[in-house]
């Protein structure tokens, strides 16, 4: 018993040193699969790495030229988002000024303005937007409004204070109540907090894709599937050295991902061992279907374009950057198919909001079933490969 299970130790660990050799010969393999990782996580680190949007410059139209419009333009100045990177007395050549300087908005105080408030004439201050880029959008037009809110209420006071009402007074008639908002989880608004994960996993979940199309499709190409089934004891023992060294490397690369989120100060929260064990399975189950489709699919370049078609649209359908609950419920049936999109809903829950795991087991079941019945039908497809490879073989012999 125990010569058989050596046996049996030594006939795997041959078989994974075979698929490491396959591995290290494909030097376009390697480069994607080692490379790819880790060089996009430090560029898109270096990229995000800011977090928040600042100094966005917009264009001032000051028709006025009054202590007021002087007042509102320094409170501008003190914004950390926005930058002033112009201010004209008139709105002539306007076009050209937000172009010129790529402006994010364009504010446009009009003639008369503080002579307007003092008579209590209601003027208008013009905000255009440039809506290109909504990101820069919103977020310019979140700090102009916050400036101008400051500005009206701190107007608002001065003229009930100048009627002798007391400043505790003047605020209380002013605002007849308080709201304060309190920021849950990325209490920052840091960019990179959101995003950049969630584009590490989709790199990292592509690159297992390309690499799993080719574990037994290229086997198939090449003739060499019959010298697997001689090495191999059993179909299932194949399927486990195929995927034993992408599971290694996979767990060094993840190991590389957290020294990353060390370096660039992303927080991985306090969920270590639920997040390790998440992304675990998110290659679980990545390398199922990528195994199962490389064995219905015996040529490389077809496998390779199949799982290039799940993996491309997998990070827009996931739900990550706009809600599944907007998409049509058709779409919502696809990103359900889509291991990526049950990982970041996990990864999101674990690291942002430190939930517990009573709050992960829905995301984590969903990508145990995907890889489960995956990886059963590749077995299934693979063991009926392998009776008919050993067939052919005792029939010419």
């Amino acid at each position: 018993m125990l010569t058989q299970q050596i046996s049996l130790m030594k006939r795997y660990i041959d078989l994974v040193k075979r698929e490491f050799k396959l591995f290290w010969n494909n030097s376009v393999l390697c480069m994607l699969f080692i490379g790819a990782p880790l060089v996009y996580g430090i560029l898109f680190g270096f990229v995000y790495q800011k977090g928040k949007v600042t100094d966005l410059p917009i264009v001032i139209v000051d028709e006025d030229n009054s202590p007021t419009s002087h007042r509102f333009i320094e409170m501008l100045e003190d914004n950390e988002t926005i930058k002033i990177a112009a201010i004209t007395a008139s709105n002539t050549d306007l076009h050209s000024l937000s172009v010129k300087y790529n402006a994010a908005s364009v504010i446009m105080i009009s003639d008369h303005f503080e002579a307007d408030i003092f008579y209590k004439r209601y003027p208008e201050v013009l905000v255009y937007v440039n809506t290109d880029n909504i990101l820069t959008a919103n977020f310019a037009s979140k700090a102009i409004q916050v400036v101008t809110g400051t500005l009206k209420a701190g107007i608002e006071m001065e003229a009930l204070q100048k009627t002798g009402v007391p400043r505790e007074l003047a605020i209380t008639q002013y605002e007849p109540f308080q709201v304060t908002y309190i920021k849950n989880y990325n209490t920052s608004g840091n960019y990179m907090y959101f995003l950049w994960p969630g584009m590490l996993a989709t790199i990292f979940q592509q690159v297992l894709f390309l690499a799993f199309a080719l574990t037994f499709s290229a086997e198939f190409e090449n003739g060499t599937f019959n010298e697997l089934v001689k090495k191999s004891r059993t179909s299932f023992m194949a399927i486990i050295a195929k995927c034993t060294p992408y599971f290694i490397m996979s767990f060094i690369i993840w190991i590389c991902y957290a020294i990353m989120h060390l370096y660039f100060k992303v927080p991985l929260g306090y969920n270590l061992g639920w997040i390790t064990l998440i992304a675990g399975l998110l290659v679980f189950s990545v390398s199922m279907i990528g195994i199962l489709i490389s064995i219905l699919i015996p040529n490389q370049l077809k496998a390779t374009e199949i799982l290039m078609v799940i993996a491309t649209p997998s990070f827009v359908l996931s739900g990550f950057t706009w809600p599944l609950s907007q998409m049509p419920v058709w779409i919502q049936g696809l990103a359900q198919a889509i291991p990526l999109t049950h990982f970041l809903e996990a990864y999101r829950i674990a690291t942002i909001q430190n939930g517990g795991f009573d709050t992960l087991i829905s995301p984590v079941i969903k990508m145990l079933i995907l890889g489960l019945v995956a990886g059963v039908i590749a077995w299934i497809c693979i063991e009926f490969k392998f009776r008919k490879a050993r067939r052919s073989k005792s029939l010419i012999s």
